[in-house]
């Protein structure tokens, strides 16, 4: 491998930090969307999957997020309390919050 080689492959590192995919649960706060992750796990003795959900605050700078929306969010250093997580993309938007934009601009 040439050093040119090397160099790049320094200059791009693999993040550490988590992400999950979850569902927007609340926004009702200012710059904070509660995203909600649901996780299948096998149970340890009977090997049967089961689920359960777990809510996480992140930080959603614009605003954008709404209700319903499949997104994105990435691990980061803390932001507040319950904060440590921060909105990296919205993965799909609901349809209720589709519907709610055609009737603001129709306005």
């Amino acid at each position: 491998m040439s050093a040119a080689e090397n160099q790049t492959q320094q200059a791009q590192p693999e993040s550490r930090r988590n992400e999950k995919v979850g569902q927007v649960v609340s926004t009702k706060m200012q710059k904070t969307i509660v995203v909600e992750v649901e996780m299948r796990k096998a149970h340890p003795k009977y090997k049967r999957v089961m689920k359960t959900n777990k809510k996480f605050y992140a930080h959603d700078e614009q605003n954008s997020a709404r209700v319903g929306d499949m997104v994105r969010i990435r691990e980061t250093r803390p932001l507040s309390k319950l904060k440590r997580w921060n909105l990296e993309e919205i993965v799909r938007r609901s349809a209720l919050a589709q519907i709610e934009e055609k009737a603001a601009v129709a306005s």
